[in-house]
């Protein structure tokens, strides 16, 4: 099994800290895969924002195989409701252990983005993407797993110029699960942990250090990966429930309050699938 990526070297934390707070907006989610080869159909409906939009929701499509051609995959073709598109397509039949991608706004040439992820190596992931038309304007990074750790390294063209890559490293060792990473010419520091108390309740934290969100932080508890509470530095408390109503349709709820100014706001989340 390949490495995560680089930006998701934390998120055994982050998915408790972060993942599933519906704490504003209404939003009804659904998913249909149909039987034109595999094409599953996506939307999402923003109720009741009061804004005039081009589409009221946002719609994806997902195409294993368009037009039965098996060599190339439209992982996302999106429309969203400022009426803005989305393109992203790739391709894993070029070569053993490579994925090839082309990222478009169907708009601008100039913002197409092509890429390549190689894991060919055991333990090891590399992935390198620049703009079509700018091949210097590349992004890239590598992470490599060993027993009970992943090390990850992030850079971009800067480094041309005598810039420092990010640094990143995460350890799970049964229960505990800890993450630094270094960005910003090693400037700012953000560490995340978490820990599974049972089989049903984990523990999560983070904290940053540096950079304008110095001195951040939050602590969060889930339990069962369907009730969350979570309170931050800037003494707000968000608390969701997530309930399966009946198979393939779920409604999350959730609401923030922010303590030092008295301001509450809350949202909901009905998913079809």
């Amino acid at each position: 099994m390949a490495p995560v990526k680089f930006d998701d070297i934390p998120k055994v934390a982050t998915e408790v800290l972060a993942d599933d707070y519906q704490t504003s907006g209404y939003v009804l989610k659904a998913k249909q895969k149909t039987s034109w080869g595999g094409a599953v159909l996506s939307t999402q409906v923003d109720v009741l924002t009061g804004e005039k939009v081009a589409t009221p929701s946002k719609l994806t499509w997902k195409l294993p195989t368009p037009f039965g051609c098996p060599f190339i995959c439209v992982d996302k073709l999106e429309m969203d409701k400022g009426g803005k598109y989305k393109l992203e397509t790739s391709t894993d039949k070029a070569y053993p252990g490579l994925k090839i991608e082309c990222k478009s706004d169907l708009a601008d040439i100039n913002k197409t983005t092509v890429g390549c992820t190689y894991s060919g190596v055991k333990n090891l992931q590399v992935i390198m993407n620049h703009k079509l038309t700018k091949p210097q304007d590349f992004t890239g990074e590598a992470t490599y797993t060993c027993p009970v750790a992943v090390c990850g390294v992030k850079f971009n063209q800067a480094l041309l110029s005598g810039g420092l890559p990010d640094f990143g490293v995460r350890f799970l060792k049964g229960p505990f699960f800890a993450s630094i990473t270094a960005k910003e010419k090693l400037a700012v520091y953000t560490a995340h942990c978490m820990y599974q108390a049972t089989p049903e309740v984990k523990l999560a934290a983070s904290y940053q250090h540096g950079g304008k969100g110095s001195g951040n932080g939050s602590l969060a508890i889930s339990c069962k990966g369907l009730y969350k509470v979570k309170v931050s530095q800037d003494q707000t408390v968000c608390c969701s429930v997530k309930h399966s109503v009946t198979k393939g349709f779920t409604v999350l709820a959730g609401a923030k309050y922010g303590i030092a100014k008295g301001d509450l706001s809350y949202g909901l989340q009905l998913s079809v699938e």
